[in-house]
């Protein structure tokens, strides 16, 4: 009996040591599977790309405990511009734009100042090379803070040009040519865009700058030539203009493409009256350096007359370009559209652990906030189990014209292309604002528009303000626009009194009514 008892006890231990066995067998087997999934990669992230996006991502990714790398190099400008660490808003963009438009806002406070009661004295002139040294002092502290915050969230940086060798294989190029392989299980395509060039424009590659030059150049550029109707082109006109130089914006077609219209035509109205030279469906056919360093510039108008004039600088804002071509993206199954950007969805290109993000993504939005939000997200998603996906839709944007122009939404064109001219309602006033008054400046562009549906409580669909600050107005009303703010409730909003934002909510006259929208009185 004793006999029989034991050899249970035995066949019940043997059974539970082959359940253990088979169980760690399994879980040897599961993490196997695992480690082959990874790939035994080098890194759970590789980010190509050091711009706000890349660096979004790689941090958020890092702050899961993964293994992340960011590899970031740039390519030298024709006239040889570098720049740190950042990506292009914070070293060619976004920070010192800024910057020189704020510049030139001073130059225009300094004169109002006079109606004020304050005594500046006659004469006043600016310094370039003083503009220049401290917005690029500030925007290698911004380089310096990147690199630190890399280093505190233990993401490895590489300054170095990544190129794919196959779909988990990326061979990094060092600054002193030596090269690195080093493997992924998830990589994110930063790269950005880089402005362009005509390449039918004989003398143009040799003879002007971009905006990848025009903030970091240690002499003033003088009289210059802005060739483009972009935002970049318009932006940069107006500081130029701003700080004392006469300066001329060539446009082809039209300017500010993809935003409102009637706003565009009140920023350029604005800019004119204030100095900035315009010839408009004009082309550049030809540059040439003259013996003493000017530039001489010919061009056709429409009709096709052939003019010139000497200028000290040329500066092209014609688009831009991904850079996606140098990647090795054809040792990879990454497809991407005719224009050089990644295809795909939510981020993901064709590759399932391939992304992209910021610039490059066909469909995207070319705007740092956006590129920011979306490496974020990425890195939750691929990481964090999370599942909230970038929306693409309804983000605000601020143009840093010298009249600023804010927009969230649907421009009136936009809004009539999707839902019919019948049933959109426009309200809008011309305002002045307040500091405005005591210098008598003219305010005949200090415009805003709210394109809503016509039927029920009217649904805001788009949301455009011209005049000072406008970037700060717009940013609180994109919140409610985003949560599908209604007219009836803007209207039932009470103002901030004296504010010019306030003019939004107490906006009552249609373009349907023909009645004149000019703000008077309180």
């Amino acid at each position: 009996m004793k006999q029989f008892s034991c050899l249970i006890h035995c066949a019940k231990l043997n059974r539970f040591l082959a359940i253990g066995f088979q169980s760690r067998f399994k879980n040897t087997q599961k993490r196997s599977r695992s480690t082959l999934a990874q790939g035994n990669n080098d890194y759970d992230l590789a980010v190509i790309g050091g711009g706000s996006g890349g660096l979004a991502c790689a941090k958020e990714a890092a702050a899961y405990n993964k293994k992340v790398v960011v590899l970031d190099y740039v390519e030298p400008s024709p006239i040889g511009t570098q720049w740190g660490l950042g990506g292009t808003c914070v070293n060619v963009g976004c920070i010192p734009k800024k910057l020189m438009h704020q510049a030139s806002l001073l130059g225009e406070a300094i004169e109002d100042s006079r109606h004020y009661g304050w005594r500046v004295p006659p004469g006043i002139d600016h310094s370039w090379e003083t503009m220049v040294e401290a917005v690029q002092n500030h925007v290698r502290s911004l380089n310096w803070g990147h690199r630190v915050q890399l280093k505190d969230k233990r993401v490895e940086y590489l300054n170095a040009k990544g190129t794919f060798v196959d779909e988990h294989t990326i061979k990094a190029v060092m600054k002193n040519g030596k090269e690195r392989k080093l493997t992924a299980g998830n990589v994110v395509i930063a790269t950005g865009m880089r402005p362009r060039y005509p390449t039918d424009v004989p003398g143009a590659f040799e003879h002007s700058i971009t905006s990848d030059d025009i903030f970091s150049l240690t002499k003033s550029p003088g009289k210059t030539l802005v060739v483009g109707g972009s935002y970049v082109a318009l932006e940069c006109a107006g500081f130029l203009n701003g700080i004392g130089l006469p300066t001329t914006v060539m446009v082809r077609s039209i300017c500010l493409r993809g935003f409102d219209q009637q706003i565009a035509g009140l920023v350029t109205d604005h800019m004119q009256a204030a100095g900035v030279g315009f010839l408009r469906e004009c082309v550049p056919t030809r540059l040439s350096k003259n013996d003493d360093g000017t530039i001489k510039v010919i061009w056709k108008s429409s009709n096709r007359e052939e003019m010139s004039e000497t200028f000290d600088t040329v500066l092209f804002a014609i688009g831009r370009d991904p850079q996606t071509s140098e990647l090795g993206l054809e040792n990879t199954g990454v497809i991407l559209h005719s224009n050089g950007k990644m295809q795909g969805k939510n981020e993901q290109s064709s590759v399932p652990h391939i992304y992209g993000i910021g610039d490059i993504l066909e469909g995207g939005m070319e705007l740092t906030p956006v590129a920011i939000k979306a490496g974020k997200l990425l890195a939750h998603r691929l990481f964090g189990e999370r599942s909230e996906v970038m929306n693409y839709e309804q983000v605000a944007t601020t143009v840093f014209t010298p009249l600023e122009y804010g927009t969230v939404g649907l421009s009136e064109e936009g809004a009539i292309r999707i839902h019919g001219e019948d049933n959109i309602e426009v309200y809008h006033s011309f305002y002045k604002p307040l500091e405005y008054t005591v210098p008598d400046r003219s305010s005949d562009q200090c415009y805003m528009k709210v394109v809503c549906l016509r039927e029920g409580d009217q649904k805001i669909l788009g949301l455009h303000v011209v005049g000072p600050h406008a970037g700060e107005i717009t940013q609180g009303f994109a919140v409610a626009v985003k949560c599908g703010v209604t007219y009836i409730q803007l209207a039932s909003t009470v103002g901030i009194h004296p504010t010019s934002a306030e003019d939004l909510v107490k906006i009552n006259i249609t373009k349907r009514s023909g009645l004149d929208p000019t703000v008077t009185g309180c």
